[in-house]
């Protein structure tokens, strides 16, 4: 369906060389829009290790050349543009950084907002676009009520990526479309092989994009000089009673229960991480369950405040269910968070994201579970 009220306006397309943002360009090209695809090289292959140039990988040199041979069939120009400056300063170190405040974060969210999105603005400036456009599984409206941007599930709930668009800003969003958000991924791929795109059956892509062999340890050993040296035999605590040493506080997270070396008469899992003393404590299951926390860095969505206090559902990580919550204004950019039942394995520098039915009411950085 081709829109001539659209061919004056040009639309930048992320495309990673996936079938997501691929059938996503397409779309928008079938709408009548002027569309340019760009591929954003975030990172230097030879500086990150592991699989180079794995092509389940987003961002590798297997990616943007099926994104390029895809715009050359959807008769579009593509371009590749180098984000690797910023990626390094706002993604990569702060993946590092967290893990060495013993942390556990999720680089994809800040990807989005820093890189996806505000460098991806900048560049459509510079060519005259007014929007941008990505593969995700989200939905994007204007309230006509508050006047406000909002976030929502997309229809696949299977393959939902709202969770991931909690930090975008309200600038952003009105520049956003989402042409996949009422599609399921079958359906997706059933217009991929329609458009004959070579990326109609590739298959996806779930590591993080600059560790492409998923192995964090080594990202870690490779990116921090000495790490091994200054971390490894730190006690693990358990009751206030030492009963081991571990690897490196950065190398666990809240929950884990595989790798910690110790024989117990019942299984134990890490439950806190002191990255200053380079302590790890472990204790039960239970000990893993909080019904208070506290976020940090909060992004407000559907409203521009907490009001009084707002019942939501918030979600704890990318594949959680959500639970039922209160979140209150804590002061200083910060929500208190209290569930009407504990939930597991909270876990600091996670986001946590709050949700109103299918509307993201906005999120934020978990920084510590209240005991």
């Amino acid at each position: 369906m081709n829109n001539n009220n659209n061919k004056n306006t040009t639309v930048l397309v992320g495309m990673s060389g996936g079938v997501d943002s691929s059938v996503a360009a397409a779309v928008i090209v079938g709408q009548g829009y002027n569309v340019i695809g760009v591929t954003i090289k975030t990172y230097r292959y030879e500086d990150v290790g592991g699989n180079i140039g794995n092509e389940s990988s987003c961002c590798s040199l297997d990616g943007i050349n099926d994104a390029r041979l895809v715009c050359d069939k959807l008769g579009i120009p593509h371009y590749v543009v180098d984000f690797t400056e910023p990626f390094d300063k706002n993604v990569i170190q702060y993946f590092i950084d967290e893990y060495m405040n013993g942390r556990t974060p999720n680089p994809c969210v800040i990807c989005n907002r820093t890189i996806k999105w505000e460098e991806m603005l900048k560049k459509a400036d510079l060519v005259g676009a007014e929007y941008i456009a990505t593969g995700h599984f989200a939905q994007v409206r204007k309230d006509k009520h508050t006047g406000r941007y909002v976030v929502s599930r997309g229809k696949d709930v299977h393959k939902d990526q709202s969770y991931a668009m909690w930090t975008l800003t309200q600038e952003s969003l009105s520049r956003t479309i989402f042409p996949l958000g009422h599609l399921t991924k079958p359906e997706v791929r059933e217009l991929a092989a329609k458009f004959g795109l070579r990326t109609a059956s590739k298959s996806e892509s779930y590591e993080i994009c600059f560790i492409p062999d998923n192995d964090y340890n080594r990202f870690l050993k490779n990116n921090v000089e000495g790490l091994e040296q200054r971390v490894s035999g730190g006690n693990i605590v358990m009751d206030d009673e030492v009963i081991g040493t571990h690897k490196g506080f950065p190398f666990y997270t809240i929950g884990q229960r595989k790798g910690l070396g110790l024989s117990t008469p019942e299984p134990v899992y890490v439950t806190a991480i002191d990255y200053k003393s380079n302590i790890i404590e472990v204790g039960k299951n239970t000990d893993l369950l909080h019904s208070t926390l506290i976020a940090r860095d909060v992004n407000m969505l559907k409203y521009a405040d907490w009001g009084s206090g707002r019942k939501v559902t918030a979600k704890i990580r990318y594949r959680d269910e959500g639970g039922s919550a209160i979140a209150y204004d804590h002061g200083n950019g910060q929500v208190k968070v209290v569930f009407d039942n504990p939930r597991r394995a909270i876990t600091p520098g996670q986001s946590i994201v709050f949700y109103e039915g299918n509307d993201v009411i906005g999120g934020a950085i978990i920084a510590e579970v209240e005991k």
